[in-house]
């Protein structure tokens, strides 16, 4: 029988939280390993990985990986440096993310582990490292079938769609879901009757754009990192508040969503009180769509 799973082993966003309040979903920050046939995708490279690392060495089953990345912040990143396959001989890492070129990647992600930031350069690894061309439209890791698009969040950004077996995933670790929507109603007020209505087709427009990237995925996992009142605070700033995550996902018909890229300052109690509130807007508005927590070790079979 064909084992395929997804495994989320970091759900944090900004930075690593490992605090006794954040237990029950988790400190460390974006991972989440697709696993098909022990052919393996690893979406984004936070603390996470770290714990994954250690874990596939123990196993020895498979010396082959793909790591993409939706972006370069650091908390995206800062698990590379303490990757341990990464510094084994005859493991072999494709590297995967945005960029103008291959040289753009590779410096990017290898700035990190330069004087004065970090003791060991990229240099010391000795797996062959093998970075894919930015400019690669379709991806895969054996059965498992990635593309990707932009979505809203300072610098250049991607969110995945990956086939894996029957399953649609969806992965958009960072987005500022509804921008334009929210951009718009906030100025409204300032514009004409005419440049309204302009408007409004302009964002009704980029609305079906944003929910043809997700229609009717088996599996969303979304950064749903602020609440209502933070986003007030924070808007712009490229995450997206829960309650527009959970409307977008209904609107796009998706069947399951799993809500990512936590705030580190919201502690577990936190969390649930989020989850309760989606659960009331999901039957408020009569929808089918189930609505999950991304927590730390939640694996998901895929088959």
């Amino acid at each position: 029988m064909i084992k395929s799973y997804l495994r989320f082993w970091g759900v944090r966003g900004s930075y690593a939280s490992p605090f006794l309040t954040h237990l029950k979903v988790g400190g460390n920050t974006s991972c989440v390993e697709i696993n098909v046939d022990d052919h393996v995708l690893i979406c984004d490279a936070g603390t996470g990985i770290i714990p994954f690392g250690d874990k596939i060495i123990a196993e020895g089953i498979n010396k082959n990986l793909l790591i993409v990345f939706t972006h370069y912040h650091w908390d995206h990143i800062c698990g590379l440096p303490f990757f341990k396959p990464a510094f084994i001989p005859d493991w072999n890492i494709n590297f995967f993310g945005p960029g103008e070129s291959i040289r753009e990647m590779k410096q990017t992600l290898n700035s990190q582990m330069q004087t004065p930031y970090f003791p060991v350069g990229a240099e010391n690894w000795m797996a062959n490292i093998d970075y894919i061309n930015p400019r690669t439209t379709e991806l895969s890791s054996g059965p498992i079938k990635i593309t990707y698009y932009n979505v809203h969040h300072p610098g250049i950004t991607y969110g995945y769609k990956i086939k894996a077996g029957s399953k649609t995933i969806i992965y958009v670790s960072d987005n500022e879901c509804q921008f334009l929507d929210k951009s718009i109603k906030q100025k409204m007020i300032e514009f004409s009757e005419e440049e309204q209505q302009m408007f409004k087709t302009m964002n009704q427009e980029e609305y079906k754009h944003e929910l043809k990237a997700i229609q009717d995925a088996d599996i969303l996992i979304h950064d749903a990192q602020y609440t209502p009142e933070d986003y007030e605070k924070k808007r712009g700033w490229g995450h997206s508040c829960y309650v527009d995550v959970v409307n977008y996902a209904i609107d796009a018909r998706v069947k399951e969503l799993y809500l990512y890229h936590h705030d580190p300052c919201n502690d577990d109690d936190a969390i649930d009180k989020i989850y309760e509130n989606c659960q009331t807007i999901i039957q408020q508005r009569g929808a089918l769509l189930k609505c999950h927590v991304a927590r730390e070790g939640l694996e998901i079979n895929l088959a």
